[in-house]
């Protein structure tokens, strides 16, 4: 079936599903808060907390291979009684936000994303198995539709994240590239964005070096999923820990003006 077909299929289904239920559940909503519908947690009694964020320093992987983040003392401990750090730090490395600005002239910096945006439900879509036969493996629209088959609709203001279990490779050269030296690592490919374009779905993550794959040679991901003012979340950790559905994600993203994105702690609540 053609991606276009995919898409609309997709589309109808969750309209006559939303059609039934919308009335419903507004009224609940709008009954427990006073007439008010508020965002619901996937989870309203969490009991743990999973920390999606690699520890990083200077030689944690970069996409063009330079130190992400360098320290140097500004005041140290001894004759101070206190230290701390100069940092010099590259927006994109570690866990770290795509904002709209990153690829668009004028689109969202990342101190503007709507903090409702930042707290949401957890979608993960696991392509394991797939990534460990090939390294540029893709989340693809058939994938997108087949959570939805098996999980229902996303929920509105999802973040839809990519498991390939990259993260324990974060460490060996793998991680970044293949054996010749190249760029290898999953991503999600660009019948899956479009799709997820048009659910509602505030956002996307990944548990590698970037949101288009290692072998993308036109970020095809990044120049559609951004500048229509969605973000994204790279090199995210601990997805293994998570079920598919039912958590929630928390993304602390930085609020520096007119940044592109930057280093983020992100938690995940099941």
């Amino acid at each position: 079936m053609c991606n276009h077909c995919v898409i609309e299929t997709v589309k109808q289904n969750m309209l006559s599903r939303r059609s039934l239920f919308k009335g419903m559940a507004f009224a609940g909503a709008a009954t427990a808060t006073g007439g008010i519908a508020k965002p619901v947690l996937a989870q309203q009694s969490p009991s743990k907390v999973v920390d999606l964020t690699h520890a990083y320093d200077g030689s944690f992987p970069t996409f063009d291979g330079n130190p992400g983040i360098e320290y140097e003392w500004a005041v140290e401990f001894e004759g101070n009684g206190y230290q701390l750090h100069k940092l010099t730090i590259f927006e994109h490395t570690g866990t770290h936000i795509d904002a709209p600005f990153h690829f668009s002239a004028d689109g969202k910096s990342v101190d503007q994303i709507e903090p409702q945006q930042l707290v949401a439900p957890l979608a993960i879509i696991d392509i394991t198995d797939r990534a460990k036969e090939d390294a540029n493996a893709m989340v693809e629209a058939a994938d997108v539709e087949a959570w939805i088959s098996a999980n229902g609709e996303f929920p509105r203001g999802a973040v839809v994240a990519l498991r390939s279990g990259w993260a324990k490779k974060v460490t060996d050269p793998s991680f970044r590239n293949d054996g010749e030296g190249k760029f290898a690592f999953p991503g999600f490919g660009k019948s899956a964005t479009d799709l997820l374009a048009t659910l509602d779905v505030a956002a996307i993550g990944v548990d590698t070096l970037s949101l288009d794959p290692g072998n993308s040679a036109d970020f095809a991901v990044h120049n559609s999923w951004l500048p229509g003012g969605r973000y994204g979340i790279e090199c995210l950790n601990n997805l293994e820990e998570l079920p598919v559905t039912g958590a929630t994600i928390m993304v602390g993203a930085p609020k520096h003006k007119r940044g592109t994105g930057g280093p983020a702690r992100v938690l995940a609540l099941v």
